[in-house]
């Protein structure tokens, strides 16, 4: 009774998640994750009665069906969603929480040879975009978001959003309607980086405007203004400095 309720739970998160599923049948026959999810269920029971190869075969078996390889001693909570799937890669000591999501490309990775606790930990709530990467045995707080294609190599605090590579972290992207952010992007990204360039384009637009009119005021009291960038500069113009209109090279 407890497996089927299980079964339920999960089919009920894609509906939740993917506004492309339109019924339990096509879930249950067409969604590679539902897949990856049960066998790993089934793997990582008979890991822990330590029937350690007939575990890895599954997962082996579970790759070769839906394109995702979770190890058997990944530990994983309820209503975890993989979306697409494709490529996704869940090391051996991850845990993941209750509500997690994550899509295509994702990688819960190792940096280390050594035996022990080597690839990360997703706290409830955390949504990871397709292609991020998650390397070595940090911590991803609860409800934090990690954007597509990111490489996190240090703890992400809970509720905070981690973008670029290295992953760094966005100032006030807490979303307070609580909504599903696919792909783990919401509409009020403050990127530090991004506001930084604005601000340099701002700037340079500004002082082209300056030296704009300036020059147009030089050239009303008879002072021409060379244009090194123009072609065809003419010689008295090759020293850069301003000169009247009538005034020759050399006197």
């Amino acid at each position: 009774m407890i497996i089927w309720q299980r079964i339920k739970e999960e089919i009920a998160v894609v509906f939740e998640r993917d506004p492309a599923a339109r019924n339990a049948w096509e879930v249950v026959t067409c969604y590679p994750g539902f897949h990856a999810m049960l066998l790993h269920r089934l793997a990582h029971f008979l890991w822990g009665w330590r029937a350690f190869w007939l575990a890895r075969w599954i997962a082996y078996c579970s790759r070769l069906l839906t394109g995702i390889e979770i190890h058997p001693g990944a530990r994983i909570g309820r209503r975890f969603f993989i979306d697409h799937g494709m490529g996704v890669v869940i090391g051996e000591t991850s845990e993941i929480g209750d509500d997690c999501t994550i899509y295509h490309g994702v990688t819960l990775g190792g940096t280390t040879w050594n035996k022990g606790k080597r690839h990360p930990t997703l706290l409830q709530g955390v949504v990871i975009g397709a292609g991020a990467k998650i390397l070595g045995p940090l911590t991803v707080g609860a409800f934090a978001k990690i954007g597509s294609n990111a490489v996190v190599v240090k703890d992400v605090p809970d509720h905070a959003t981690a973008i670029g590579i290295p992953a760094r972290l966005l100032d006030d992207v807490q979303e307070k309607s609580g909504r599903f952010s696919a792909y783990a992007l919401g509409p009020d990204i403050d990127d530090p980086q991004a506001q930084a360039i604005r601000a340099l384009i701002d700037y340079q637009q500004s002082t082209e405007l300056q030296l704009k009119f300036l020059s147009e005021a030089l050239q009303q009291h008879g002072i021409v203004v060379p244009d090194r960038n123009a072609e065809g500069n003419t010689e008295g113009a090759a020293d850069g400095a301003p000169q009247r209109r009538g005034d020759k090279k050399g006197g």
